[in-house]
């Protein structure tokens, strides 16, 4: 008997392992949810030697606790695990040379070091406490570096310094007078009448008057700057004209008004509730910046005039929808104020040139400056009544010579690039179509653009070469899918960052050549990760209703339920991209999309308007109305799952984080026949109760622009849930903060609703971190779909 229990143990054991065995590569939350380790780290942070003999990057293949640093050599395309020392020693390189080569210099932990050219040997010229920063070379041979607010010119052959200028933070201290001019008549009497009674004092004053003279002579020798106060303010962008005769720097002024709000820590160590200090909220402008030119050779401040900025008064086309406030702003003619971008010379210092943003996101101007006067004149204007954005644009411009610069615009619907020449005053586009450059770095001869780019899909992204005066593009890189290129010092090396829609990032090798082969080096994922067979989802693409193409994901079912669920998943960020060839920053939804298929639901992923890749009209087609039409490419990506995938429209239910949970509200809101259930995570509710960079670019401000802020918020229509809704959110959330949350939730027991969830995250920031959590979450999540629409 006893061997027969032991048997049927036995048996029973080989059972269930055998069972276990099978399930490897079955998909379960808490296997999705774990510490991402177990998916093995992607190399990153990639940097080159200085001699682009090494390539060096950080990487885990061990699932250590830390990732640690590893040398590649480019030569037999071995790695090896190097020390933070050898990296420092080794991929320090001079940042900027002198006009005759003779000298490079380079930071190094906060000090300047200068690198001869001839002896390939490198010192410290500083050595202090404070942070130097690198300005340049001047056409005197002199090195200008940053301390503190003030510049500084070091001399390379002798280490002689000088100061160049002298601003001092607060205000500029009273004089005597000043101090006593309540009593100015009474002091005055005193004095003389001291002066009269006393002859020591007359010989003391004698010998004063003798010292000031003695002193205003040696400093007639001897320059002394005056102090340049600029009170409270801070100051920012330095930069130091060739000649050494000018500094442009600004002056950003915070607003007296603004208030930053307060985010409550829960579970702390010291076991008392501590307020985390966060952002203000939308409508508090915090700053605004002045723009000045200090002329060392006068040793006077210059301000930029504002005033002659061309449009500087022009008036967003939203306040007709406000009569009474348009006329005042009229009336009152005002200059709008600005964000000022940093001065720029070329290599002669015969052009400075500047970059201006308007306030109120409408405006991008660059403008030339005659630096002894102020005065500017106009170079480009970009103007968008949604509001200035896109990749690469909004920056400060780049020098390729003496005479022109390269700079980024939108101005044919996509952003592209343009040169400008200021000796003939034209402006030249360089490339064209409907595609984006998402990043250009000029070469070291300069005479070529390096180019990212989604020339061939929009969500293909490929490193390209193309000559300064212009011509055809060169594709270097073959592989479909992502691809982000770190070129070696040399320009003879690729490193690249390359992974598709089922693969995680890895490293690759390729030379600088067209159609060399990319070769891979890495090799970071787990067997436990490879042992289940991820999907490549299928690429779509479908008109919306209103004409415009839309790109989409779609995770087929498996073996679809017999209520043929469907499950629409929705980005974050508003601006950002997921429908592409390579591997999502949403991993953890891209696994739980999987599982979802294999449980017999069909998901679709929609890059809907204002996602980023595809230009300027999608990118502001939610101005003034966020969940207007990025909730209907949702209502739309539906059809097409039904016309397309046989989906049951019955059983449709949403999810998403952050932009993608406020979405999710709306969704339940406004599309009440269409999602049955949705779950939204960390969203926000109401927009007047977010941060101002973001918001105030595609809403305006809550006080100008109520209409916008009111059809954009869901707690306006929290009345209208008729669905099942689950939220969840972090409670220490400093970007869309817990009381976003709190407060639907008490709308929701105002309105006597009951078909809605809460849970909470009582050590979650916005971006969830602990295992636990993101499995808790995600459970509940998988539950109501569950429960609702099966």
């Amino acid at each position: 008997m006893k061997k027969y229990i032991v048997g049927l143990f036995l048996l029973s054991f080989t059972l269930s392992h055998s069972g276990q065995a099978q399930e490897l590569g079955r998909l379960s939350v808490e296997k999705i949810m774990r510490d991402p380790k177990w998916i093995g780290e992607s190399p990153s942070n990639f940097r080159w030697s200085a001699d682009s003999r090494h390539l060096y990057f950080n990487w885990n293949p061990e699932r250590k606790d830390y990732a640690e640093v590893y040398r590649l050599d480019v030569k037999t395309r071995q790695y090896s695990k190097a020390s933070e020392t050898e990296v420092e020693e080794n991929s320090t390189r001079p940042a900027i040379y002198s006009h005759d080569k003779s000298y490079g210099a380079f930071e190094k932990s906060g000090d300047i070091y200068l690198y001869n050219t001839k002896t390939k040997t490198s010192q410290a010229l500083t050595q202090t406490q404070d942070r130097e920063q690198l300005l340049g070379f001047l056409n005197s041979g002199e090195l200008a570096y940053q301390r503190g607010d003030n510049v500084y010119l070091i001399h390379p052959q002798d280490g002689r310094t000088t100061q160049l200028t002298n601003f001092v933070r607060g205000n500029k201290p009273a004089t005597a007078a000043q101090r006593n001019s309540s009593i100015n008549e009474h002091y005055s009497w005193l004095k003389k009448d001291q002066m009269e009674l006393f002859d020591v004092l007359k010989d003391n004053d004698k010998q004063k008057k003798l010292r000031d003279s003695l002193n205003k002579a040696n400093q007639q020798e001897e320059r002394k700057l005056k102090p340049q106060y600029y009170g409270d303010d801070m100051l920012s962008g330095l930069r130091v004209s060739p000649e050494g005769r000018y500094v442009g720097y600004r002056l950003f002024v915070r607003d007296k008004e603004s208030k930053n709000t307060d985010v409550p820590n829960f579970v702390t160590e010291s076991g008392y509730i501590e307020d985390l200090v966060s952002r203000p909220k939308v409508g508090t402008q915090v700053y605004y910046s002045k723009g000045f030119i200090y002329d060392a050779e006068r040793d006077t401040i210059i301000e930029l005039k504002v005033e002659q900025i061309p449009g500087i008064k022009d008036l967003p086309d939203y306040l007709t929808d406000y009569p009474e406030r348009l006329a005042e702003r009229q009336k009152t003619n005002e200059n709008r104020s600005v964000n000022w971008g940093s001065i720029s010379w070329n290599a002669d210092g015969r052009y400075a040139v500047v970059t201006a943003k308007a306030i109120d996101n409408k405006d991008f101007w660059i403008l030339r400056v005659d630096p002894s006067t102020g005065d500017l004149s106009l170079i480009d204007r970009q103007r968008d009544e949604a509001w200035i954005a896109g990749p690469g644009i909004g920056r400060d411009i780049t020098w390729i010579d003496a005479k022109s610069f390269y700079f980024q615009s939108e101005k044919s619907g996509y952003s592209h690039l343009y040169v400008h020449d200021l000796n003939k005053g034209q402006t030249t586009a360089l490339t064209q179509g409907n595609w984006e450059i998402q990043r250009v770095q000029l070469s070291d001869d300069k005479k070529s653009f390096y180019i990212q780019a989604n020339k061939e899909h929009p969500g293909i992204t490929h490193f390209y070469k193309l000559p300064v005066a212009g011509g055809d593009l060169q594709q270097l890189t073959t592989q479909k899918g992502g691809n982000e290129v770190t070129l070696s010092p040399d320009e003879k090396w690729l490193a690249i960052n390359h992974s598709n829609m089922n693969t995680p990032w890895e490293l690759y090798l390729q030379e600088n050549k067209n159609n060399a082969n990319a070769e891979r080096i890495t090799h970071s994922t787990t067997a436990e990760f490879e042992s289940y067979a991820w999907r490549e989802p299928d690429m779509v693409k479908f008109q919306n209703r209103h004409g415009d193409d839309v790109y989409a994901r779609v995770y087929p079912a498996k073996n679809p339920h017999p209520s043929k669920p469907a499950v629409v998943f929705v980005h974050g960020a508003g601006y950002l991209q997921n429908v592409h060839y390579w591997w999502s920053q949403y991993f953890r939804e891209y696994m739980f999309n999987n599982m979802l298929a294999d449980e017999g639901y069909t998901v679709i992923d929609i890059d809907y308007t204002a996602s980023s890749g595809y230009g300027r009209n999608h990118r502001t087609g939610i101005y003034r109305h966020m969940g207007g039409k990025d909730l209907t490419d949702q209502v739309d990506g539906v059809k097409y799952l039904v016309d397309n995938y046989g989906i049951n429209p019955e059983n449709v239910g949403i999810y998403g984080g952050s932009y993608g949970g406020f979405i999710t509200l709306m969704a339940l809101f406004h599309e009440p026949e269409v999602f049955k259930s949705g779950a939204a995570l960390r969203s926000v509710t109401d927009w007047a109760h977010y941060n101002h960079g973001y918001t105030a670019n595609i809403l305006n401000t809550p006080a100008e622009d109520p209409l916008a802020f009111k059809r954009s918020s869901p707690i306006y229509f929290a009345d209208k849930l008729q669905g099942n809704l689950l939220m969840l959110h972090g409670m220490v959330d400093v970007n869309v903060q817990f009381q976003d949350i709190v407060r639907l939730t008490q709308r929701f027991i105002e309105l006597g609703k009951d078909n809605w969830d809460l849970a909470v995250y009582p050590v979650e920031d916005h971006g969830f971190v602990q295992p636990s959590s993101w499995t808790d979450e995600y459970k509940r999540i998988f539950k109501l779909f569950e429960n609702t629409l099966k």
